[in-house]
C-alpha cells in the first residue's frame, strides 16, 4: 500500500518512508521546480547583475552552513569563521599560482578543482586547531578563542607573511584564464554561478546526511546538554573537534570558490565583520536549520542590494550618502538583527515551517 493522504498529512508505513528526503509527490514537484529555477531559470533568463547577486547569496550560504553547524547544531559559538574561509581562499590561490603542477593537469584544467578539495582540508585542520580549547572551555571563553583565530590568521599570518609570497605585496593577482575547471574557463558570471550552485548543492546534501547520522545526533545531544551527552557515552571532545573540522572544511571550500569570483585576492576580503555577518545570517534565517542558512543569506544579500539601489539615485542630491554607504549597510545589518531578535526570534525558517504546516493542515485548525 502506498502513501495515503490524510487530513494531517502523509501516512508512512515504515521507517524508510518516514526518513525519506522527499516524502510525497507534491514535495518532489516543489523540489524539482526549485532545482529548475536555480539551475535553468536564473542563469538563462536573469540579467547578469542578478546572476551576480545569486552568486553572492550562494557564497554567503556556503559560509553560513559551517557557522550553522557549530552554533545551531553543536552549540559552539564562533566569531572567527572568516579566518577559515580565508585559509581556504589562500590555499587554493597558492596551489594554482605557485604549486609546480604537471603540465597535463594544467592542460586538463584539474589544478583548480584539486586545490578546492585541498583548501577544504587545510581550513578544516586549521579550524580544529582553534577548536581544541572547546575541550575545556565554552560560552564566552570559546567566543574569545574563535575571535583569536580571526586576528591571528587574517591580520597576522596572512597579511604579514602569506601575502608577501612571490613579492606581490598585499594581493595575489588572478589573471583571466587562471581559474579553469576542465575545459571551462571561469571568466563569466554565468559560469561562476553554475559552479556556486553545484558546490552549494553538494554541501547541503553532505551536511543534511551528516546530521541524520550518528555524528549528527551526537552534535545535537552536545548542544542540548553536553554533560548528559557525556554521561550517555558520547565522546564530546571528539565530536566537537569533528564539528570544527566539518565547519572549517565547508568554509575552506567557500573560500576556494571565492577565488573564481575575484581578479585579486587580499586579506581585506575577509574582515572580522564577515564573521559577524555570517552569525547574523543564521540568526535571521533561523538557528539550528539548514533552511535558516539559505533564507538568511537570501534575505541579507537581497536587502543590502535593494538598499544600495535606493541610495544610489539619492546620491545626486545627498552625495554624503554614497560616501557613508558602508556605515548605512552596517546600521541596516544591526537593525535587521535587532528586529528579528525581538519580533521573530526563531528566524525565517520557523515562519516558513509554520506557513507550510498551515497549508498542509488546512482546513483543520490542529
Amino acid at each position: 500500500m502506498s502513501s495515503v493522504w490524510l487530513p494531517c498529512g502523509d501516512y508512512h508505513e515504515n521507517y524508510l518512508q518516514d526518513q525519506g528526503w522527499w516524502q510525497s509527490n507534491f514535495v518532489k514537484f516543489k523540489m524539482l521546480l526549485l532545482l529548475a529555477v536555480v539551475f535553468i531559470g536564473i542563469p538563462l533568463f536573469a540579467a547578469e547583475y542578478w546572476i551576480g547577486v545569486g552568486t553572492m547569496i550562494g557564497f554567503t550560504a556556503m559560509g553560513a552552513l559551517g557557522v550553522q553547524l557549530l552554533i545551531g547544531y553543536t552549540g559552539l559559538i564562533t566569531l572567527g569563521h572568516a579566518a577559515f574561509i580565508a585559509v581556504g581562499a589562500y590555499t587554493s590561490t597558492l596551489m594554482v599560482l605557485q604549486f609546480p603542477w604537471p603540465q597535463f593537469m594544467v592542460d586538463a584544467g584539474l589544478a583548480y578543482p584539486v586545490s578546492v578539495i585541498a583548501a577544504g582540508f587545510a581550513a578544516g585542520l586549521w579550524c580544529v586547531l582553534f577548536g581544541l580549547p572547546s575541550a575545556k572551555v565554552k560560552g564566552f571563553y570559546l567566543i574569545l578563542t574563535t575571535m583569536a583565530a580571526q586576528f591571528i590568521t587574517v591580520d597576522f599570518i596572512l597579511t604579514q607573511y602569506v601575502s608577501q609570497i612571490g613579492g606581490r605585496g598585499q594581493a595575489f593577482s588572478l589573471p583571466p584564464g587562471t581559474i579553469k575547471i576542465g575545459p571551462i574557463v571561469m571568466d563569466s558570471e554565468r559560469e561562476i554561478y553554475y559552479f556556486m550552485a553545484v558546490l552549494l548543492t553538494l554541501m547541503i546534501i553532505g551536511l543534511a546526511n551528516l546530521l541524520r547520522s550518528r555524528a549528527g545526533r551526537a552534535w545535537v545531544a552536545i548542544r542540548d546538554n553536553d554533560i548528559a551527552a557525556e554521561a550517555l557515552g558520547i565522546n564530546i571532545v571528539w565530536y566537537k573537534l569533528l564539528a570544527f573540522f566539518v565547519a572549517g572544511f565547508m568554509g575552506g571550500v567557500a573560500g576556494a570558490f571565492w577565488v573564481s569570483n575575484t581578479a585579486a585576492l587580499s586579506p581585506e576580503h575577509f574582515p572580522f565583520f564577515l564573521s559577524l555577518w555570517l552569525v547574523g545570517v543564521i540568526l535571521i534565517g533561523g538557528v539550528g536549520s539548514i533552511h535558516g542558512a539559505i533564507f538568511g543569506s537570501v534575505f541579507m544579500v537581497v536587502i543590502m542590494e535593494l538598499l544600495q539601489m535606493a541610495v544610489i539615485p539619492m546620491g545626486d542630491y545627498f552625495p554624503k550618502l554614497l560616501i557613508d554607504f558602508a556605515y548605512i549597510k552596517d546600521a541596516a545589518f544591526g537593525l535587521a538583527i535587532c528586529g528579528f531578535v525581538i519580533y521573530e526570534p526563531n528566524g525565517i525558517a520557523y515562519r516558513w515551517w509554520q506557513i507550510k504546516n498551515y497549508f498542509n493542515l488546512w482546513p483543520f485548525s490542529y
